[in-house]
């Protein structure tokens, strides 16, 4: 039996995906990318550029994950996206908090890491607000009443809850041939949109929607085919190496910040290790450092007010303890869970959307308030 070199892997799943991101970060910047402000854009302006970019990197990420399950080189179901228990409840609460968190904010997650590479003062406020809040919600005070109320809510689907599965059972010929039918079928129609608009067919979209659709394939690849030991050396059991949950990882950007923040406050500890999530919260924000000194566009920024300091502070805390709940962010439940076809990622996801909404409503009924 050949030697099994876990730290040899784990350097290389966390040098990967730290590499991956920190393209992804420069991307990011480049295009323009923000789910929030594609929510604001159509609310405020009926404006589909943005949205049509996130449209086409969930079309990709589907397309090319499904690809590569049907290939043998990952399998989704080993996901926490796609797991039998549908906590319903839970992603239906914790993306409208996530929504509204975000708005509040002027970003979600990954904006948020793109900032602060940027030079937003006010962006590292709130990393440490939503790290700090996730954790509680991982572990803490909210964890408790999250595992005692929320999550116990749920549907459980035997086969586990990605649609391939559902719809497959145990047939494991018509499993593979549903990740190819559904993978390609919604993927690439979801592509075919975002390119149907003449607005949406610019260089800095194009690498928007195509770019950061593909970083999604790629960390699954790395997560779950790198990553992956059939039998742990020392517990002769099945293993991805370099992730936070124990199992196969994309990218997310709330419990990993939650994480990073752990891992510096513990450092001296020698049983917390660079994960998979905290070199892709790494990543994003040193590529878009590097994208802002390149470009000349880095500026320090800071909060306006009390009132401006008082709604990221707020929409920061909404974001961990949403962000925990529904599983996933916009990127983690919007693009790696949606990317499994997991039903529950689509019922978080248009939570999301739908507190966004609210909460933008809600910013343009004080506007008009106040005039």
């Amino acid at each position: 039996m050949p030697v099994v070199d876990i730290p040899a892997i784990q350097a290389t799943v966390v040098s990967a995906t730290f590499a991956v991101c920190l393209l992804l970060g420069v991307i990011m910047q480049r295009s323009n990318f923000c789910t929030m402000g594609a929510l604001a854009d159509i609310v405020n302006m009926g404006d589909w550029t943005r949205m049509r970019m996130w449209l086409c990197a969930i079309g990709v990420a589907i397309a090319g994950t499904q690809l590569l399950a049907f290939a043998g080189l990952i399998d989704p179901g080993k996901s926490i996206y796609a797991a039998p228990s549908l906590t319903w409840l839970s992603y239906v609460l914790g993306g409208l908090m996530f929504g509204a968190g975000m708005v509040l904010a002027s970003g979600c997650g990954s904006k948020t890491l793109l900032r602060i590479g940027g030079g937003s003062l006010k962006s590292v406020v709130v990393f440490c607000v939503l790290g700090l809040f996730a954790y509680m919600t991982m572990r803490g005070v909210f964890g408790v009443f999250r595992v005692a109320y929320l999550d116990p809510v749920a549907v459980d689907l035997a086969n586990g809850q990605d649609l391939p599965r559902v719809i497959a059972g145990k047939d494991a010929g018509l499993l593979s041939t549903m990740r190819l039918v559904l993978g390609l079928g919604l993927g690439l129609g979801l592509v075919a949109f975002a390119f149907a608009s003449r607005e949406f067919r610019t260089a800095d979209s194009m690498l928007g929607g195509l770019g950061i659709g593909l970083a999604i394939v790629a960390v699954w690849a790395i997560s779950g085919s790198l990553g992956y030991v059939a039998e742990d050396p020392n517990t002769l059991e099945e293993k991805f190496v370099g992730t936070n949950s124990g199992r196969m990882e994309s990218l997310s950007f709330v419990a990993p910040v939650a994480y990073a923040l752990e891992l510096v406050m513990l450092w001296s500890d020698k049983s917390r290790l660079l994960t998979l999530g905290i070199a892709a919260v790494l990543g994003l924000i040193a590529g878009s450092f590097a994208h802002a000194l390149l470009s000349r566009q880095f500026r320090w920024e800071g909060f306006r007010g009390t009132e401006d300091t008082a709604n990221h502070i707020v929409g920061a805390a909404l974001m961990g303890v949403g962000g925990v709940t529904a599983m996933g962010c916009t990127v983690g439940q919007g693009l790696s869970g949606v990317s499994t076809l997991a039903i529950g990622s689509f019922i978080a996801l248009a939570a999301i959307m739908a507190g966004g909404y609210l909460a933008l409503r809600y910013q343009m009924w004080r506007v008009e308030a106040m005039a």
